[in-house]
């Protein structure tokens, strides 16, 4: 079981790009549908709680989910797998991007990631939204705090803070 789990999240960590929000659909396949190590519901509370607590939300996911399934162990080899390939790369690519920053080839694959990672945030929004808001209560939190967001722009934690309250407050 943790060779599974260390090998799904090494092969998640692999072919993500774009950071942590565009693994999500990744997590999601993994996770829920092929291994059936969560139900959709426990993912959904494990993306709330991923992004609540310090740290990049893809390495507090890899460490939530290997922990529900393996423990420390699963949490430690989940969390090296999900990362151990993109620092590599980092590392790699760090040391050559100098050299080709200024390449018009370079330039048009960064702009044609661009609209891909959009997209697969787009996915996990949508997947996350179809599991998480049940009813007219949850869109109308959903609404208000996105308006308070990104017309008054609340800083997040506090949008975190208020949609927790509000959720105590709805739905007791």
């Amino acid at each position: 079981m943790w060779l599974s789990l260390f090998w799904a999240f090494l092969l998640i960590g692999m072919v993500s790009f774009g950071g942590g929000y565009a693994m999500l659909p990744l997590f999601e396949r993994t996770v829920v549908t092929e291994q059936g190590w969560m139900t959709m519901a426990t993912f959904v509370d494990m993306i709330a709680i991923s992004q609540v607590t310090p740290g990049p939300i893809a390495i507090n996911s890899a460490t939530f989910i290997g922990y529900q399934v393996g423990g420390l162990a699963g949490a430690a080899l989940a969390t090296t797998g999900v990362v151990l390939i993109p620092v590599v790369l980092v590392i790699l690519v760090s040391r050559t991007y100098e050299n080709f920053k200024n390449s018009k080839i370079v330039r048009h694959m960064f702009l044609g990631l661009r609209p891909a990672l959009v997209g697969l945030i787009l996915a996990s929004v949508y997947s996350v939204a179809r599991n998480a808001i049940f009813d007219v209560w949850g869109v109308g939190i959903l609404l208000v705090l996105w308006v308070l967001l990104v017309r008054f722009r609340l800083h997040p934690m506090l949008i975190i803070l208020m949609s927790g309250l509000l959720g105590m407050l709805v739905y007791r």
